[in-house]
Formats: structure tokens, sequence, C-alpha cells
């Protein structure tokens, strides 16, 4: 009798905790799966894209604008106002092995004066001169390094050039000859900036660790570490330096600020909501920027941030949806969305003041190619670089495209200025533009 009583109830129980959602056990657990997978729907949605243009009509007074080289300025990551309005009429390349999943990082130029330092797919090391001439070409990598395709972060200052890869090496050169100082390994690959601040230099590894190494030795002086992410961000970190604060991004967007000389914590504000696992896995930040006491970060998650450089508190936060590094100007933000709009931000509210449309001429069913890559200010436009290998020429003052120049067929780099000339990177080459 005992016996057949058990078996009744596991037969009731069996069919109170079937699949049918009427039945009373079941229900409980799909309403609260249900609310979870809706509360993530529902903040994606509020993520009201800028699809509309704004002020058109108004004009920026270029004139007003401050001009300034600011590449030197290594420290705040903004480039500011190039003296730069070139023809772009003559084309010479630095050439050099094809460099493998170049669309997959952003890969920058290092500057020594007037000369250009880049690398190659097996990891050379390639100095030029301003007439396209090879000065020297060093390699750090043993025959299976070379096949795995490293990936090189470059800083400089007058007698340095430290490099970081993405196989967890990390070494200093002679600047002038390129002779090896000394080499070391991290326990993780890098994937960051890296800042030169003294005789010390601060970098980010992929296990979101940030390191602050001697120049002389490349010893460790400081280490501190951020939550580890799940999967590894190809999107590179940035770092900007302020007050005697080394300010950097990881991969799961949260801002920290630490003392560069101890690496004491001051302050860290995240910028996403840790619960959204899925956003986190697919998050790409601008590099950071510093204008005036405050930083600048957007995303690809519809986030312009502007936040407080000795605090960490948030001044204002904006729906713009970039990836791309910003420009700050006298008071003006720069910036060009992912879906193609120049932007311009009043510094002090975060408000919006105007947005043109770049892209509104291409082709719907073409526009996906033309995702912006990268922009830089000059004196009179901005040179805009996108995933197809163009280079679109818009005016400061209307916001309206000029021109379109096409470069290359496929991902070219962000552009830079030295001196009067334009640089671009693509896979195999460095392309000059005059």
């Amino acid at each position: 009798m005992k016996n057949l009583f058990k078996l009744f109830f596991l037969i009731f129980l069996i069919n109170s905790c079937s699949l049918n959602p009427n039945s009373s056990l079941w229900t409980k657990k799909e309403e609260i799966k249900k609310d979870k997978i809706l509360n993530t729907k529902q903040i994606i949605k509020k993520q009201k894209i800028l699809k509309n243009e704004l002020n058109t009509n108004l004009k920026i007074n270029v004139s007003n604008l401050k001009i300034e080289n600011s590449y030197l300025k290594n420290f705040t990551n903004n480039n500011g106002r190039y003296n730069y309005e070139g023809s772009l009429k003559n084309i010479s390349r630095y050439k050099f092995s094809k460099i493998e999943n170049f669309h997959q990082y952003e890969p920058e130029i290092a500057i020594d004066k007037n000369n250009i330092i880049f690398f190659d797919n097996k990891g050379n090391i390639l100095k030029f001169d301003n007439k396209a001439k090879l000065k020297w070409k060093k390699n750090n990598y043993s025959k299976t390094e070379k096949k795995k395709n490293p990936i090189l972060f470059f800083s400089i200052n007058s007698n340095y050039l430290i490099v970081a890869d993405t196989l967890a090496k990390y070494y200093a050169l002679d600047i002038n000859s390129g002779e090896i100082i000394w080499s070391k390994n991290n326990n993780a690959p890098f994937n960051s900036q890296i800042k030169i601040f003294k005789d010390k230099f601060f970098i980010v590894d992929s296990e979101n660790v940030i390191k602050c190494f001697s120049i002389k030795d490349g010893s460790v002086i400081w280490s501190f570490k951020t939550e580890k992410p799940f999967i590894k961000s190809l999107k590179k970190n940035s770092l900007v330096i302020k007050n005697d604060n080394v300010i950097f991004n990881n991969s799961l967007g949260d801002i920290t600020a630490l003392d560069l000389y101890t690496g004491d914590l001051r302050w860290q504000t995240p910028t996403q909501k840790n619960t959204i696992y899925e956003d986190a896995l697919f998050l790409k930040n601008a590099d950071l920027i510093i204008g005036g006491n405050s930083i600048f970060l957007s995303n690809n998650m519809n986030d312009f941030f502007s936040i407080d450089v000795n605090t960490g508190i948030i001044n204002w936060k904006q729906k713009i949806n970039s990836e791309l590094t910003s420009t700050f100007i006298n008071n003006l933000i720069f910036s060009i969305t992912n879906e193609g709009f120049f932007v311009i931000i009043d510094n002090k509210t975060g408000n919006l003041i105007r947005s043109t449309n770049v892209l509104k001429n291409i082709k719907e069913k073409k526009i996906k190619k033309f995702k912006p890559v990268g922009f830089i200010v000059g004196k009179k436009d901005i040179y805009l670089t996108t995933a197809n290998g163009r280079l679109f020429v818009i005016d400061i003052s209307t916001g309206v495209t000029k021109s379109v120049l096409k470069i290359d067929g496929e991902k070219i780099s962000r552009p830079i200025v030295i001196e009067k000339n334009l640089f671009i990177i693509k896979d195999n080459s460095i392309i000059k533009l005059n």
C-alpha cells in the first residue's frame, strides 16, 4: 500500500512539473525567466540611436577654434585642431608585409621628430624618414613568434621606444639605433595604449590589469587589477594622465583613476550595468580624451559621458552612438557617430549643438560599407576615414561633405598629421598625402 502511494505521488509530481505552462509549479519559473529576458530587451529598446539632423543651418565660426599640433601632447589623447589643409593629391606609400587581421585592431604610427615608426606582419619594427627612406629595421621575435603575427603598440620619449604586443611581450629599443635595450614577458597579452611618464610607463593587459613599469629595465613598479573579462576584447583600451593620476578604461567599461606613483585607487566609475553581460561582450569604447577638467568617453552602446577628472563623478550623459575618438576644442566636443553623423556638443551642458549626416548621399544598400573608422579636425575641414578605404572631407563650418577620396578598397586607419602631410595606415603600407 505504501509503495502504491509513493508511485501515485511520483506521477502527480511529474505531471505538475511538466512543460505545460498552465501547470502550477512551472508557471512561477516561466514568469521569472520571461521577466529576466524582457528586462534585457527593454534596456536595449530604450537606446534611441541618433538618426536625425539638427540645426543644419547653424554655422561654426572656424576662426575661433584654437590650432595646436597636439599629437605631442600624448597625456590627454586629445588631438585638438591641426594646422592642415592639404591638397590630398600626391600620394606615396611606405610598404611592408601585409598585417593579418588588420581590420580587427587599431595599430598606430609612432612619431619621432619627422620620422615614422611602424611594424609589419612578422613583428619587424620599421623606422622611415619623411622621404620614405628606411633608417633601420629591427626584430625581437623567434621563428615561432613571427608565425603568430604579433600586433605591436608603441610609445616614445627622447631616448626610448617602448613596445608591447599581443603575445605578452614588452621591450625597449634605442630610438636612434633601434638596438634592443631590454626585453621581458608579461603573464597576459597587451591590448592598450602605452603612456610614458618620466622614468616609468603604463599599459593595460587583456586581463584588465594595469601595470606600471620602469623604463630603465622593465621591472614592475606596481600593478592594479580590475574585473576580469569573460571574453578578451579586440578593442584597444586607452589611458590618460592628469593631476598625477593615470586614468584608464577596461574592456567592461569601468573608468579607473590611480595615483601614478603608488598605484593607489583614487576613484572608479562604471559606465555599464554589470548585469547586462551580453552587452559587455560587444562593448566597444572610444579612446578616453581629456578636455579641461573633464574626461570624455563614448561607446557603441549609445552612451557619451563627461566625467570629472578629480572625482569620477559623471557631469552629464548624452545619447550618442560612437566608438570613434572625439576631439575637444574651445569647450566644443567634435564627434562622429557609427551611423555617420557629425555632431558638435556643448562641453558645459552636454547639449547637442548641431548634427549633420555626412553619409546622406550614399545609397542605402551600400551605407554599411562606409562605417566610420576615425577622424581628425584640420584647419577648415574634418578628415574622416571609413571601413571601405574612403577619406571624407567635411566642412567644419557647415557640416557638409565637400568631397570623398578613394584611398583603398579595404579598411584604413584614422588619419594623423605630421608637419604638412596627412598619413593613413592600411594592412600593407603607410599612405602619405600632401
